[in-house]
Parts: structure tokens; C-alpha cells; sequence
């Protein structure tokens, strides 16, 4: 068996297999879902006798194909260490040693997680900071392991308006059901922001909300030590009273969990509602609607479920006036460019098109292709075929300029201008000009050296021509 097969099925049947029975239940507890005000009583028959069939989870969790299909898709989703240093390279041969003592622990629900790392990553937009919070490898195992016993129970119960980080779902979906109710007259949004939603998680309204579903306590433990693992930053281990930092596996459902209050709350008083993780958009037929629901749902998200709502970015709108998923909403239901995606991608080719870098032409074009093929993809179904136009000429113009700086030099410039097809005395002439390296680039002489065709033989990829390709 090589390398590759042996890493893939780690866990072997004898390991499930011998002592399970005496290790189900092998210690008490109350499973971190303690007592207080936010807990809410079961009144629902039919709740408690599915509650009362996810009384041995953990043993789910500890299965030889459940713990073997986390393994792969920490392996293959790669990540950076944690506080520990172990990559995910490593967790192989940890696992051989240490598997029995991983599974008993779990399985007697003692298992005790690992601080996480804290890193902060610049908010999309420039506006902030977004913290997250690294597990280790062997933290994210157990937690992908965790999660996928937990899809099984949860997925059921959440809403059809809720897309975010659910198997089968997707942010076009999101936006595309949003466009049907604006193209339906529902032409006002109620747009939610969350103030820092995923640091401000109260632990026990969340748990309470998990052990509605789930009566295994050794999960409903090991689940809120996740949660107050502490957070090690500039080497010093901060406790956590709230919040679920986004970086792990669990982080994303038990977001979701918390927020299908929300989602329930809105079915219930049947408004139109796409929810993406904490990006929630209501829509609406009038202003004086809008604002009513703005009001009432603000005092539903913060004194029941004590979440902050930004009250300097939250408005109420015309859905033109609005940004959802990087997309606007025109007031037909047709799909546009929020003006802000288009300020972000040009300042990412400006990152990458900087003259001073010291890389080759070619490498510059590697990393626009990898980027704009994707951001092209996901936008396919705006309305921009001008916008990648314009992007596309630019795009070439801060290509000529990389090109024309790297030969520096009026000799070498002429040179390369001449080998390109100009000819001599107009190669020269731009070559000896005094003018700015923008201004060169954007001469007769350098586009009709380098031509859109000659680009295309460099091997940049056109986001137009993309675009055409992908449009439905």
C-alpha cells in the first residue's frame, strides 16, 4: 500500500471495534450547557424523541469512516499550524502513535482542546481588522469529525433562506433568489450588518440552542471547550467569555445555529430574506415597511440573542443603493458590479502590477491570471461585459508600463520596441522622451508593439473573453 493510500485510511477497524462498548459512556457530566436565562424549555414531543436518538453522538463521531473522511478533508483543505507548531504534514504520524488515547478521550468525552492562534487578516475593503482563530491540526480533526456527525442533524432544521456555508449551497444562490423578490416589487432592503458577529457569540445562548438538539453532554463539553479554548497572541493566552473565531471547522454551523433563531423569526412573520452567514437582507415593498422591520428585528437580535447591530453601516434602501455578496441588485432583478467589488479588484492588479517588485513579466501575468480567473468567475453573472473592457484595456496599459520600466534605459527600451515591430526612429523617439513610465506605456509606439494579440501569446487571459465564455 503507498504512502498516499496508508495516509488516507489512518484509522483502523480494530481501533472502533475494541473497548467501544465500555468507553460510550464512560464518564458524567453536563456537558457545558449550563443553566440560565437564555435557555428555553422543550414543549415539542416529537423535539425530545429526536433529542433522545443523539444520546451516543460521540461514538458516531469515533467511527472508522467519520474519523477517516476528516482526516482527508483536513488534509486536503491544508491551513497553517496552530499554537503547536504541527503542520498538516505531521498529523499522520502523530495519529499512528497516539490514535487510541485521541479516541478514548473523545469517546469518554475528556478530551481537552488546544488554545488557538490568533492571526488578524485586513477586512475586504480595508475597513478593519477580522479576527481569526487557528486551531491546531489534531483541534481541527476532531472538529471536522465533529461537524459532519453534526450536518446530519442540523442541516434538516435550518431554513431555505439561510445559503452560507452549507453543503449544496452557495452565494449565487443567495443572490439570485434576492434578485427574484426585487423582480418581484420588493424593490427596499433591510440590510443587517452584525458588529462583529463571530466575536461576540454568547456561549451559553448557543449552547442552549445545540443541546435542543443534541443530548450526547460528552459532545455538548468538548463542543463548549472549543468555544473557550483561549486565544494565544503575541505570546500570551487570552481567555474567551464569547465568541466562536472564525478558522475552524465548527465555527461556520454553530454560526448558523445561532442565527436560525433569526431565520425562524422572519419565516414567522413571513418576510422575503436571503441570509448568508451574518449578511442578511430583507426585502421589502416600502420605505415605511422597511423601517418598521428594521426597528423590531434590531431589539429581536439584541435582546434575544445579545448580538450588536451596526447602526453606522445597517440601513434601509433602495436595493440599488445596496451591496449583497459583492453584487448590486438592480431595481429590475437584473445582477450588476457593487461599485465596491470593482474598487477592490483594481486595487488587487495594483498590488500585483507594481513596478518595483522585481519579478518577470510573465510571473506577473501567472498571478493576475490566477486571480482574475476566479474573480471573473464568481461575478459571471453580473451585467459588466463593459466594465471588463475598460478592465482589460487598463489591465494592458499597467502591463506595457511593468514592461517599459523593466528595460529602464533608452537603449534597451528601443531595443525592445524594435523587436516588436516598430520601427526605428519611432522607437527612439519614445525611448529619449522625458515622459512618465504611465504616459510611455500609454503611447502609439507601445500599443502597437505590444498588441492585444501579442498579450494574448504572453498568455494573459482577457476577462472579457472569460466572461463570454461563462455568461449563462
Amino acid at each position: 500500500m503507498g504512502a498516499e493510500q496508508q495516509q488516507g485510511m489512518w484509522y483502523q477497524p480494530s481501533l472502533l471495534a475494541e473497548g467501544l462498548d465500555d468507553m460510550r459512556h464512560g464518564t458524567s457530566g453536563e456537558g457545558g450547557t449550563r443553566a440560565t436565562v437564555h435557555e428555553e424549555q422543550q414543549t415539542s414531543t416529537a423535539s425530545e424523541r429526536e433529542r433522545a436518538l443523539t444520546s451516543d453522538l460521540m461514538a458516531q463521531v469515533c467511527e472508522r469512516d467519520n474519523l477517516n473522511r476528516a482526516y482527508k478533508r483536513v488534509k486536503a483543505n491544508k491551513g497553517a499550524p496552530g499554537v503547536d507548531g504541527m503542520t498538516v504534514n505531521d498529523l499522520y504520524g502523530w495519529l499512528v502513535q497516539h490514535k487510541e488515547g485521541l479516541i478514548a478521550a473523545l469517546l469518554d468525552g475528556s478530551y481537552q482542546p488546544q488554545a488557538v492562534r490568533g492571526v488578524e487578516i485586513p477586512k475586504v475593503g480595508g475597513s478593519g481588522k477580522r479576527q481569526l482563530g487557528i486551531p491546531t491540526v489534531v483541534d481541527r480533526l476532531v472538529q471536522q469529525a465533529i461537524l459532519q456527525v453534526l450536518e446530519g442533524i442540523l442541516e434538516p432544521i435550518f431554513s431555505e433562506s439561510s445559503y452560507g456555508f452549507r453543503p449544496g449551497r452557495s452565494a449565487h444562490q443567495a443572490v439570485q433568489k434576492g434578485a427574484e423578490y426585487v423582480a418581484g416589487g420588493r424593490g427596499i432592503v433591510v440590510d443587517l450588518d452584525l458588529e462583529k458577529f463571530f466575536d461576540r457569540v454568547n456561549h451559553d445562548i448557543l449552547m442552549a440552542r445545540l443541546a435542543r438538539r443534541v443530548s450526547d453532554k460528552r459532545l455538548l463539553r468538548i463542543v463548549r471547550r472549543f468555544l473557550e479554548a483561549g486565544m494565544m497572541q503575541q505570546g500570551v493566552c487570552v481567555e474567551r467569555q464569547e465568541g466562536t473565531p472564525q478558522g475552524g471547522p465548527l465555527s461556520p454551523i454553530l454560526a448558523n445555529l445561532l442565527l436560525d433563531d433569526l431565520d425562524k423569526e422572519l419565516e414567522r412573520r413571513g418576510h422575503c430574506f436571503c441570509r448568508y452567514a451574518d449578511d442578511c437582507n430583507i426585502y421589502m415593498q416600502t420605505l415605511a415597511a422597511g423601517e418598521r422591520v428594521m426597528a423590531s428585528v434590531t431589539v429581536f437580535l439584541e435582546q434575544k440573542l445579545r448580538l450588536k447591530v451596526n447602526r453606522a453601516k445597517s440601513k434601509v434602501a433602495p436595493v440599488e443603493d445596496c451591496k449583497f455578496l459583492g453584487y448590486r441588485i438592480l431595481w429590475d432583478g437584473r445582477l450588476a458590479l457593487a461599485p465596491k467589488s470593482l474598487e477592490r479588484v483594481k486595487g488587487r492588479i495594483r498590488e500585483i502590477t507594481r513596478r518595483n517588485r522585481g519579478i518577470s513579466l510573465e510571473t506577473v501575468i501567472q498571478e493576475l491570471n490566477s486571480y482574475l480567473t476566479g474573480w471573473v468567475t464568481y461575478f459571471r453573472y453580473a451585467e459588466c461585459k463593459k466594465h471588463l473592457q475598460r478592465l482589460d484595456e487598463w489591465i494592458r496599459h499597467k502591463l506595457r508600463c511593468v514592461k517599459l520600466k523593466q528595460r529602464k534605459r533608452p537603449k534597451p527600451i528601443a531595443d525592445l520596441l524594435q523587436s516588436l515591430g516598430v520601427p526605428a526612429w519611432r522607437a527612439w523617439l519614445l525611448a529619449l522622451s522625458g515622459k512618465g513610465w504611465w504616459r510611455k506605456a500609454g503611447s502609439p509606439q507601445a500599443q502597437e508593439g505590444m498588441t492585444v494579440a501579442w498579450f494574448k501569446k504572453q498568455g494573459l487571459a482577457s476577462l472579457a473573453d472569460r466572461y463570454a465564455a461563462l455568461k449563462p
